[in-house]
């Protein structure tokens, strides 16, 4: 039996645990490095004041939750955040949400700005440069494997599934992968494996991708997720710092290099994928469009999301103020508090007014006799009374003027805010003149 797969069972045995985890010596001695630094300038305003892996998401959470949430259940409890755009919201959540790592047992999560450590002449270049310019910090870590992970998707895996596999095949990388439709593989790093799962050949971002044998409709992309041997990283690493005519990213330049090279594998994302929705297939969201942000919150208010919130194996840790609970006043026929087919956080007061399919986040407070549909209103909003709102994003701290009516008319929203292809308004506080100096 491989090393890997004995060290799981032996540790699920002694715990009696009913449904496993991949936790064992090598998670333990592995390295997991998010990279975190990146704007998202897809989300237009969405991000003119906070990383992207800062950007609120399903009610309560950061999207960086995720990526952290599923460190720390893989059993993986040395990490680092690398950060760069407009990081301070992002830096100022992880210090207050994930303090509870413990130092006295070797449990860390490292801030890691840009610092110019290796010249003074540039901030992170590219995604192996981010890794690159903190190697003495892995070093001192001195960990067996290293773990590159995007800190800007949602989704919930065990990490230790995929540190067994690579090490049951005697990798000395692995990437995790998925299936997409063909047309939307022009936006990842597409691969070819052959039938033992070893890549063959990778293109980032092809203008022509490659369908997977079998599937013409759909191609195998990276996920922006690798395991690395330690030493092999930095061979690579530093092999790649000296090309010139090199970008210094993984997608761009590391794997291409290496694919015909060395023992590169790829695993399915749907061998370690954690708790997705009954019937459905891995959840995983890039959320990286105003329109795709807009999607995967809407699909929380769904009765069976494919997003599992609840569920209390692999749960989803974040910061939590401490909050009220909701309240819904007033049940009169034209005056009614409700919320329907929603989601609606702590500290929020629905004051007789209809909200569906919606979701608040944290002190939203809504005057009566409004009517909210199918939107996101982040936390710290304010709705005037007399206010219609639908299809419609409201970032935080915004404060909705009384009687204002947003997704009714597409050509008159858009002489004020932003209006995303498939029609969802975006409105922050700049569009609506309000100055607003709090933190993001």
């Amino acid at each position: 039996m491989p090393e890997s797969s004995y060290l799981q069972k032996k540790y699920h045995v002694a715990m009696g645990d009913p449904a496993p985890r991949f936790v064992s010596r090598i998670t333990k001695n592995t390295y997991a490095m998010v990279l975190a630094g990146g704007r998202g300038s897809r989300l237009y305003q969405l991000t003119d004041w906070r990383a992207k892996p800062a950007v609120p998401f399903g009610g309560k959470f950061r999207i960086i939750d995720f990526v952290l949430s599923n460190c720390v259940n893989s059993g993986i409890r040395h990490i680092s955040v690398a950060t760069q755009y407009k990081s301070h919201s992002l830096i100022q959540h992880i210090q207050r949400g994930w303090s509870f790592l413990n130092g006295q047992f070797g449990e860390f999560l490292n801030l890691l700005p840009a610092q110019q450590r290796i010249s003074e002449d540039h901030w992170y270049q590219g995604t192996a440069d981010a890794v690159y310019q903190n190697l003495d910090i892995i070093r001192d870590a001195n960990p067996d494997f290293v773990l590159i992970l995007a800190g800007d998707h949602v989704y919930k895996m065990d990490y230790g599934k995929l540190l067994a596999f690579h090490v049951d095949n005697k990798a000395d990388m692995t990437v995790a992968c998925l299936e997409v439709p063909i047309s939307d593989a022009t936006a990842f790093g597409v691969m070819g494996v052959d039938e033992h799962g070893r890549v063959v050949e990778f293109a980032e971002k092809p203008s022509n991708p490659d369908p997977i044998p079998g599937k013409p409709d759909k191609s195998l992309v990276s996920m922006g997720i690798y395991v690395f041997n330690k030493n092999f990283l930095f061979e690579q690493l530093v092999r790649d710092a000296d090309d010139q005519h090199s970008s210094h990213d993984f997608g761009k330049d590391l794997i291409p290099y290496m694919a015909d090279k060395y023992r590169i594998f790829a695993q399915s994302f749907e061998h370690s994928c954690v708790g997705s929705g009954s019937g459905c297939g891995p959840y995983w969201r890039d959320v990286g469009t105003v329109d795709s942000y807009w999607e995967a919150n809407m699909e929380l208010c769904k009765v069976v999301p494919d997003l599992n919130m609840y569920d209390q194996e692999w749960p989803i840790w974040t910061y939590q103020e401490q909050l009220p609970p909701a309240k819904f006043v007033f049940d009169d026929d034209d005056r009614r508090g409700m919320a329907i087919d929603s989601l609606v956080s702590g500290g929020c007061i629905v004051s007789g007014s209809t909200v569906r399919r919606s979701l608040l986040f944290s002190n939203v407070r809504i005057y009566s006799h409004c009517i909210i549909e199918d939107s996101v209103l982040l936390p710290n909003v304010i709705v005037g009374g007399h206010v219609v709102l639908k299809r419609v994003i409201v970032d935080k701290n915004c404060q909705i003027p009384e009687g204002l009516e947003v997704g009714v008319n597409p050509d008159e929203d858009r002489k004020r805010f932003h209006v995303s292809p498939n029609g969802v308004t975006l409105i922050t506080p700049d569009m609506l003149g309000q100055k607003v100096h709090r933190i993001r």
